[in-house]
Parts: C-alpha cells; structure tokens; sequence
C-alpha cells in the first residue's frame, strides 16, 4: 500500500531513506533548507523543495498536515531539529520520527511528542560491534530494550540435529524463527526439522540470551 511520507532534512541519512522509501513505491515530499541537497533528491524524490521547515507557516503551505508521517533527520542544528518536531506534533501528523545526535537530545525529542527517536550512529556502532564480536553472527538488529533479532549461521555442532535435540529454546530462552538454507527459508520451524552447518538461523532473544548461546557452540568448536 502506497503510503506518503515528509522527509525534512536531506543528509546523507536524509537522502538514504528517501532514496529507499521511493524504491519501496511510496511518496516522498523531501525538504531541506539548502538548495544543493534538493537539487540532488529533485530526479528521485516525488516532490524536493528547499524551504525552512522551523516556520509553522512554511509546513502549512506545503500541507505538511496530510502526509500520515513526518520524518525529521536534521543533522547538526539540533534547535532547528527540536522545533521542527514540535510543529509537525501540533500539526497532528499521525506518527513523527525523529533522528536524534545523542541521548540528550532523544529524550528532548521524546518529551515534545516525537512518535519514535532514532540514533543512527549509536545504532550501527552497536550492530557493527556486535557483528566483529562472533565469527557466526551475520547481521543483529535491536527490536527494543527487551528483544533482539540476530542472524546467526549454524555451527558444526549444531550439524544434524533436530531443534527438539537442541532445545534452544529452553536452554537459552532464544526462538529460532525461521531457517535459511541456500534459497530456501523455512518459516516457523518445527521441532523436528534439522539444522545443517552453514544454515542461517533468524533467532530472537536478549541480547545476554543470544550472546550466551553463542558463546557456547564457540566453545563447542
């Protein structure tokens, strides 16, 4: 389903998820105060308008109101980023995302209403030191402060044996969500299907729960 999104603030992370949201077929109003980042979203974005999105006046001109998300990825002018948060909340768009530099400045954007605060920097440091952290993580995402995703490709010591026998699940408190192997991808494994060296196991669990498993079939090499 088409959905229309205002992208105010066009970094690099700015441009990125423009550039994706348009390749997923949805609508992108993008906007940033300098005239050269527009000019560079202007072949790709449906509309890219260079405007200052700090003016109340300016965002009701560009009907900031019927867009059902808001995006704010300024970068660097952390007041402009607060204020634009602000105005697009008491415009009444349905949901507000915001980019947040630091903790500080999250909990700011929280306080004023902002849906969901994201930290980009802080959150691929975490997932990149996670992935340099085990030889058999391949990719980890934080869900939120309880869960965690990971994919993990299957050790030797998991090699033949069913998920009854290797009982995750209560071991480790960890599910085992779908298996990868070569194309295929079985989705809601059953207990009786076995995992084979090189699989790719989608688990999800806390990050102590995942890192303890994975500790384990380290040791079990």
């Amino acid at each position: 389903m088409k959905k229309q999104f205002m992208v105010i603030g066009l970094g690099r992370f700015g441009s990125s998820l423009t550039r994706t949201l348009i390749e997923n077929g949805h609508e992108v109003l993008a906007i940033d105060k300098n005239e050269q980042p527009v000019q560079e979203m202007a072949s790709i974005a449906t509309h890219a308008i260079q405007a200052d999105c700090t003016d109340e006046s300016v965002l009701r001109e560009l009907g900031a109101s019927n867009f059902s998300h808001g995006i704010v990825s300024i970068g660097d002018d952390l007041q402009a980023s607060i204020l634009t948060t602000l105005l697009l909340k008491e415009m009444n768009i349905p949901k507000v995302t915001a980019k947040a530099r630091n903790e500080m400045h999250g909990n700011v954007l929280k306080k004023i209403g902002a849906d969901h605060v994201i930290y980009p920097e802080r959150d691929m440091g975490v997932r990149l030191g996670n992935q340099l952290s085990s030889d058999n993580l391949i990719d980890y995402i934080e869900l939120s402060s309880d869960y965690n995703l990971a994919e993990i490709m299957a050790p030797p010591a998991m090699n033949g044996r069913s998920l009854m026998q290797l009982n995750i699940r209560a071991k480790y408190g960890c599910t085992i969500m779908a298996i990868k192997t070569g194309d295929n991808i079985n989705i809601s494994p059953l207990a009786d299907d076995v995992i084979h060296t090189g699989d790719i196991l989608l688990i999800i669990g806390s990050n102590e729960d995942i890192r303890h498993l994975e500790n384990d079939y380290e040791r079990a090499k």
